[in-house]
């Protein structure tokens, strides 16, 4: 009598989750590094310094990276959807749209159009209904900022009404 036994399958780790881990990892070093080089001098009065803040950051994307590298190597990893690209198309152009006009249009129309792209990319109503939406929400929050908070956004036409 004879086992048929099926040889064992090598489990191979996810490969995009192992991607995350290593950003991760990545970003914690940066961090990591650039805290370690922050001016000490500046807080030597006190043991908390300027790097504390960054370093534990940097700590809890370690921790992050490590247990996302975990979680690589135990999933089984699955077939996924397919990437859309049309939804990311939508939030890299708002991005970039708000980069290019904030100076000229100002803070209210480029971060509404940031508001209505990103809202698109994510199945939200036309653009024709989002974009004056998202400029009356950033007009808001901008007169917040700059009438409550005193904070200096750049401005634009609409900003100079008041």
């Amino acid at each position: 009598m004879t086992d048929s036994v099926a040889p064992a399958r090598k489990h191979r780790p996810d490969w995009a989750v192992l991607g995350i881990a290593f950003f991760l990892a990545a970003l914690a070093a940066v961090i990591g590094w650039d805290a370690e080089h922050l001016n000490s001098a500046v807080a030597a009065y006190s043991r908390v310094g300027a790097a504390a803040f960054p370093l534990a950051i940097a700590g809890a994307l370690a921790v992050l990276a490590v247990f996302t590298a975990l979680s690589a190597f135990r999933s089984r990893s699955e077939a996924r959807e397919p990437l859309e690209f049309t939804p990311l198309a939508y939030i890299i152009a708002g991005l970039v749209l708000q980069i290019v006009l904030l100076n000229s249009l100002g803070f209210s129309i480029a971060t509404g159009l940031l508001f209505a792209l990103t809202a698109r990319g994510f199945g939200g109503k036309p653009l024709w209904l989002t974009i004056p939406i998202g400029i009356a929400l950033c007009f808001v929050l901008y007169v917040i900022f700059s009438q409550g908070l005193q904070l200096s956004l750049p401005q634009g036409p609409l900003e100079r009404l008041i």
